[in-house]
């Protein structure tokens, strides 16, 4: 089909299923009820949820471009859902404002000095409550979505970050074991430029109106002012801390540490929860001496749990658990976890997936799923020796005997083609627009607002499209990446017993 024009207002399709019940039977995915169709249904702690569906679907096309110039991409790496913004209008329609993250820029080759920045998008849109399946022009008609502005991240002395990959490493502030405003040994572009250096992954919104956001190449939380300056760093334990042989600090991408975090696959997740000011981050995959130096043995991977409810007086590691991640089951290699988000105390919906699709040399996908998984009986590691990377949790990726893993459940599937055909879209063969982006990497959740399913939700995720454009300017300068991949939005009805009533909306601002 022609390309949508690069210009504000983008139509995103959305359309969200009619009343859907909230019961059903647990081994029983596709039971059809009176009022819909439970697509599947997962229990995790003897809670049932269900999965009633992709609902709508929507994109920006790669050509857009931000307030700098540069193409609006890659902005599927974090997503969230700005306070206050979300509401419901008298005519049936939602509003509200996505803020956006896009990672470190087009870095196909290279990486590049990309600032990092966050956009917001304001949206519209009317729910399709239609049985027929849309065509793909269709389906593009329902949503509206308008880029409002960008915020860029700057460093310390109002110096502007970097996406460059890092090969050096500033020194710690002093008095930063004591004082959280203090920074920690931190990567930076080089010795004699020693601006920070960031690929951000992880996004959560704070009542102030700072924000914290994950990041790979430390991997390290960071809170950053409204305004986009940087206010802290959360520097995680020694084990997840890349290491060369000589057990210094090496924050490159491009090549294994002996210890830590595995090149590429840092801090991808992070959530919230609000009641109790706990911050959640979690690796993509297992640190090197936990098996991360090969993708069949990458599964066990490390969840921390910050408390941040006085983040100017003190930040404590107050927890640390072991998630099993997916394999696959010909190969054994790991889906990564790409995303999380915090469901109820102990409970996370977890994104994870492989690497194919549109933008991938392989076309056919075979995971893709906004996972379950909950902590309520898995043993907490932290403070313990397993925090010095001596003591591995896993060597090899076998699990030690003595450490219980999160219980991990399958839930939402992004690649079902009765659902995908809804939209339009497909998996596999035609690589054309309708084909099902490769790399999703968000999660964010909103009320359906329906008094008889209070505990139903939309799941909004977004796919990162890593800039790939044919028209594409990055830094100011045109390139041409051989192919238009554009940000492709899904969102998914789900039912979420265990949620707090309450604390989404709060959550959100609403």
């Amino acid at each position: 089909m022609p390309r949508l024009p690069s210009y504000s207002y983008v139509c995103v399709a959305l359309a969200f299923l009619s009343n859907f019940a909230n019961a059903g039977p647990a081994n029983l995915p596709g039971h059809t009820t009176p009022l819909g169709v439970v697509v599947g249904t997962a229990v995790l702690d003897g809670v049932q949820y269900l999965n009633k569906g992709l609902v709508g679907f929507g994109m920006i096309p790669s050509t857009m471009k931000d307030s700098s110039g540069d193409s609006l991409g890659g902005f599927g790496s974090a997503l969230f859902l700005k306070r206050g913004t979300f509401k419901e209008t008298r005519d049936g329609k939602f509003s509200g404002t996505f803020l956006a993250r896009p990672d470190r820029g087009y870095n196909v080759d290279v990486t590049v000095d990309y600032q990092a920045r966050q956009h917001e998008i304001d949206f519209v849109f009317s729910p399709y409550t239609g049985s027929a399946n849309l065509s793909f022009s269709d389906a593009q008609k329902m949503l509206q979505l308008k880029y409002r502005k960008t915020t860029y991240m700057y460093d310390r002395h109002h110096r502007k970050t970097s996406g460059l990959d890092p090969t050096y490493v500033r020194n710690a502030q002093v008095g930063s074991k004591g004082n959280p405003l203090r920074d920690p040994d931190v990567p930076v572009v080089s010795k004699s430029d020693q601006r920070l250096v960031l690929d951000v992954e992880g996004l959560v919104a704070n009542k102030d109106g700072s924000f914290w956001i994950s990041d790979e190449y430390g991997p390290y939380i960071y809170r950053f002012s409204a305004s986009g300056d940087l206010i802290q760093t959360i520097q995680p334990p020694n084990a997840v801390l890349p290491r060369d042989a000589s057990g210094s600090l090496n924050f490159t991408s491009m090549s294994n540490p002996k210890t830590g975090r595995s090149p590429n696959q840092g801090f991808e997740n992070l959530a919230f929860d609000e009641a109790n000011g706990i911050l959640y981050a979690m690796l993509q995959s297992a640190t090197i001496q936990d098996g991360g130096d090969s993708k069949t043995t990458s599964r066990y991977t490390r969840l921390f749990a910050y408390d941040v409810s006085r983040p100017t007086k003190s930040v404590r590691l107050v927890g640390e658990w072991v998630v099993p991640l997916p394999q696959n089951n010909k190969n054994g290699k790991t889906y990564g976890a790409s995303e999380m988000l915090f469901v109820s105390p102990g409970v996370f919906l977890v994104l994870s997936r492989d690497g194919d699709g549109k933008g991938s040399d392989d076309l056919s996908s075979k995971y893709k799923k906004a996972d379950l998984f909950s902590i309520s009986k898995a043993t907490d590691i932290h403070n313990t020796k397993y925090d010095d990377p001596a003591h591995p949790i896993a060597v090899g990726g076998i699990l030690n005997s003595d450490i219980r893993p999160a219980e991990y459940v399958l839930f939402v599937d992004y690649l079902d083609p009765i659902q995908l055909a809804k939209f339009g879209l497909h998996n596999g063969g035609k690589n054309d627009a309708t084909l099902i982006a490769s790399k999703w990497e968000s999660l964010a959740l909103a009320p359906v607002n329906e008094r008889a399913y209070p505990n139903d939700h939309y799941l909004f995720t977004a796919a990162d499209n890593d800039f790939m454009s044919r028209q594409g300017v990055s830094l100011g300068k045109p390139y041409d990446a051989g192919v238009d991949v554009d940000n492709q939005v899904f969102v998914f009805r789900v039912t979420l017993p265990s949620v707090k009533k309450g604390s989404v909306e709060r959550f959100i601002g609403i």
